[in-house]
């Protein structure tokens, strides 16, 4: 398995490339921005075809980069099913303040306990719920990808529309911190001190939800 962490955009946004070396076949968790390098350094790990984009929320900010990457690779976007209508209600104002381009519609709407699949690759859906309704967290093979629902000692906002902090908070006890303790965790965003992090160190040292 092939898992690469590349910052991306204006807006410290980490893309994450997953792939599958038998089949060289690729998926992308938030390709925000600077598709043309993203899908360049996916041919460089031999990746020749990227089948899927996964968006683990609607935010304008994770998902801006979607037609630009649908044009150029024909992926799929997979988005939870509580999200999939927001992926297409971005405000213009949002639009014009972050310079992006409107998201197509989502392929494939998937729920909690749902299997994402390339190649023998897995990823097993977590939905985290909190902030946004349809969050969601992707997990495998000992490392998960949380998205803006848990960062490197912090957590994400819940003063949006449809944010819940309890949500998020439980989301975050129970989904996520229920993982075993040496499961790497990948963030949304290059927020914190480090560029990824443990679940045991965010039970112990994550400000925001101690577990």
């Amino acid at each position: 398995m092939i898992v690469k962490q590349y910052e991306v955009g204006n807006f410290a946004v980490f893309c994450y490339l997953v792939g599958d070396e038998g089949t060289k076949e690729g998926l992308f968790i938030d390709p925000a921005d600077e598709t043309d390098r993203l899908i360049s350094e996916a041919k460089s790990h031999g990746l020749d075809k990227i089948k899927y984009i996964v968006n683990t929320h609607s935010h304008v900010d994770h998902v801006m980069g979607n037609a630009a990457m649908v044009k150029k690779t024909g992926a799929k976007i997979i988005i939870h099913e509580e999200d999939a209508r927001d992926l297409l209600r971005t405000p213009s104002y949002l639009l014009d303040m972050f310079n992006a381009t409107p998201s197509p519609s989502a392929d494939i709407l998937v729920k909690d306990g749902d299997v994402i699949q390339i190649g023998q690759v897995k990823l097993q859906v977590i939905h985290t719920p909190g902030h946004s309704p349809g969050g969601m967290a992707l997990y495998t093979d000992g490392m998960v990808f949380t998205g803006d629902s848990l960062f490197v000692e912090a957590v994400g906002r819940t003063d949006f529309p449809g944010s819940s902090w309890k949500g998020l908070e439980t989301s975050i006890l129970n989904k996520l911190y229920t993982l075993p303790g040496e499961t790497i965790v990948f963030p949304g965003h290059n927020y914190g001190p480090a560029p990824s992090s443990t679940i045991q160190h965010e039970k112990r040292h994550n400000p925001f939800v101690r577990g």
